[in-house]
């Protein structure tokens, strides 16, 4: 494989699961990390990817990300008018963090009046553009890169809460579960489900039979998966619950 297309591969990744292990993208290439690290080098010297230990995350983690070089934003657009339409005035809701999760906030109605938590930092600066919602930043230990915020202090302070619905993003998910690769991430997702009567899982389809290598939680566990296609699509054969409501 030449090392423009190594490179286009190792965005798709980044892109679809806004962040990736080196020891992974060598395994999944069948190079050396060596060669993995020097294209994320690249990459990120090109401001392509933020490049971190052990690995690299989207640029759209950042406060300062520009909405229009969003990857997949029309359908993310879509996804964030249906998980909308889930919230009522009233509610207390838990967000996380992530491009459609954001998009969300942006186009949450004018008149909505709610009270949003979140653990996302950029999360909570999209929500305090909105002029009738509550907005509390769940603050724990605030990881630089991905400003979200984790650890025991957050996960305490959610475990007070009773929200009516929390809705997340999500690193992959197939048939079974829902998966992702940072540890501490995977804990606060846990108790961002725990913490309400419902919750609504957000993501892109090109997600759909996806896996990584840490659980969140079992399908089953969540009330509503929202994508970008239609609820009846054939992709989601295999992905129908009892209980659980595809938008």
């Amino acid at each position: 494989m030449l090392k423009r297309e190594r490179q286009a591969f190792i965005m798709k990744q980044i892109n679809l699961h806004n962040r990736i292990l080196s020891a992974d993208l060598g395994l999944m290439l069948n190079v050396s990390e060596d060669t993995i690290r020097r294209d994320l080098n690249e990459l990120a010297e090109a401001g392509e990817l933020v490049k971190v230990h052990g690995g690299a995350l989207s640029k759209s983690y950042h406060y300062d990300y520009a909405p229009s070089t969003t990857y997949a934003l029309s359908e993310k657009t879509v996804i964030a008018q249906k998980a909308a339409t889930l919230i009522e005035d009233g509610m207390f809701v838990i967000l996380g963090g992530g491009t459609t999760v954001r998009e969300l906030a942006r186009l949450l109605p004018v008149d909505l009046k709610a009270t949003f938590f979140t653990i996302s930092l950029t999360t909570a600066l999209q929500l305090c553009d909105h002029p009738t919602i509550d907005v509390i930043f769940l603050g724990g230990t605030l990881v630089k890169n991905s400003q979200i915020s984790v650890g025991g202090e957050v996960i305490s302070r959610l475990n007070e809460i009773k929200a009516d619905l929390c809705i997340m993003g999500t690193n992959a998910i197939d048939t079974e579960c829902i998966t992702d690769t940072d540890l501490e991430a995977v804990q606060v997702k846990k108790s961002m489900i725990k913490a309400s009567k419902r919750s609504a899982v957000v993501t892109i389809s090109e997600k759909l039979g996806s896996t990584q290598k840490l659980q969140v939680c079992e399908l089953s566990d969540i009330d509503y998966l929202v994508t970008d296609l239609p609820a009846d699509a054939p992709q989601f054969l295999g992905y129908r619950r009892e209980g659980l409501v595809i938008l």
